[in-house]
């Protein structure tokens, strides 16, 4: 006899757990039918405490982007071909292998055991954004949550996509960046020291360049703690002021207008912003609350303020063209469309294609991000030599060039 554990309810609905001993879970399923109560869940008991142990092993492990899109295309195929979502989320829980997200299926399940919506029990979860949990809550009540998951399937795979693909961009000039910084440190602290010791015995006057950098080195050998502090200081304040909401607001509006990446991250919010516009539509979402639903993914406090003064715009009657036009964040390309989609009565398909449009100049962009870094990377090298050719050599030539024709 093994011993199982089980969830069922009974005529009225209401939950029941407990254990039982029986020879399998078929016996164990006949026997709670016996007693007049529908089997919910039924699993062994050393199962069971296995599970657990693993997940009280792996504590402190968060759910992964990859799990999440896992499970967006793994419910849409398991409800598209009609399983129940009881029987889905247990079938995922069984198959997962990491322990975190086989906590997750848990709680999901057992949220909806107790009567609570699969939207509910996912804002009880903190694997979950706003936007996933608005987008799950529009498809339980328009009755096409299928979909849904796989829309959310492909809005996350876009967006890791290009994450992937903006790392890769930046690996070279991040490496350009590290050697320079390298460089300048060992230049300051090692090079020009020992320079100072020949230009000493010149005793000559020095050119203006020559003395800012010996008193830069100087400076950075006897008083580098007071440089370290001040770096750290200001990277903390940054950090402090960037948390703040007028910070954030500050530099969310500045990456927008970035040189050489500024343009690229524009597009890319976009391309986010009408995506999740069409979504939202396309799902049966009312247009004043899709404003608040966008705003939450979109990310961007600058954003989100002129979605607000939008959303404050259709309240009062204005047309959503009116509105975006007055917002000024959209281009004249975006704007044509919006007037072409609100007469058709097309506005989401239409959003949809702008968002394509702005995902496709978007890779591109990225796939030529390291081509486009480079020139100022050069710029930056040919300065720092042009500075050290100033500073150090050419004093040496002088001076050098001058005892020469004294002899």
């Amino acid at each position: 006899m093994a011993s199982f554990s089980y969830k069922a309810r009974d005529a009225g609905g209401a939950l029941a757990e407990g254990a039982l001993e029986a020879p399998d879970a078929k016996a164990a399923a006949d026997v709670l039918i016996s007693r007049g109560l529908i089997p919910v869940d039924i699993a062994l008991e050393r199962a069971r405490s296995q599970l657990n142990l693993s997940i009280s092993l792996s504590r402190g492990k968060k759910v992964s982007v990859d799990d999440i899109m896992f499970f967006s295309r793994q419910m849409y195929t398991l409800m598209k071909a009609g399983v129940p979502i009881l029987q889905a989320l247990g079938g995922l829980r069984d198959s997962a292998v990491s322990p975190a997200f086989a906590e997750l299926l848990r709680k999901l399940r057992d949220s909806l055991d107790a009567g609570r919506e699969l939207s509910v029990a996912m804002q009880e979860t903190d694997a979950f954004d706003s936007f996933y949990i608005s987008m799950v809550r529009i498809g339980e009540q328009t009755g096409g949550l299928d979909r849904i998951f796989l829309q959310l399937f492909e809005h996350l795979r876009f967006e890791k996509s290009m994450r992937a693909k903006i790392k890769a961009a930046l690996r070279y000039p991040t490496f350009v960046v590290i050697a320079m910084a390298a460089a300048l440190v060992v230049i300051n602290m090692l090079v020009i020291p020992a320079f100072a010791k020949v230009f000493d015995s010149f005793h000559a006057e020095l050119p203006l360049m020559t003395r800012i950098l010996l008193g830069v080195s100087n400076f950075s050998m006897h008083y580098w703690y007071i440089v370290l502090g001040v770096v750290v200081f200001a990277t903390y304040a940054v950090r402090a002021y960037a948390n703040t909401s007028g910070g954030r607001y500050a530099w969310d509006r500045a990456k927008l207008r970035l040189p050489i990446v500024g343009d690229t991250i524009n597009k890319a919010m976009l391309a986010r912003l009408t995506g999740s516009f069409a979504l939202a539509f396309r799902s049966g979402l009312p247009v004043l609350p899709s404003f608040t639903v966008v705003a939450q993914v979109i990310d961007n406090a600058f954003i989100a303020q002129k979605l607000d003064q939008m959303k404050s715009g259709v309240e009062r009657g204005e047309s959503i063209l009116r509105t975006a036009a007055a917002a000024r964040i959209f281009t004249p390309v975006v704007l044509q469309m919006i007037a072409v989609g609100e007469e058709s009565g097309d506005l989401d398909g239409l959003l949809q294609e702008i968002a394509d449009m702005y995902d496709r100049e978007v890779e591109y962009e990225i796939d030529n991000l390291s081509a486009r870094i480079e020139p100022l990377l050069i710029v930056c090298l040919g300065a720092m030599v042009l500075v050290l050719a100033l500073g150090i050599f050419m004093p040496i030539w002088n001076l050098s060039s001058a005892m020469m024709g004294h002899h």
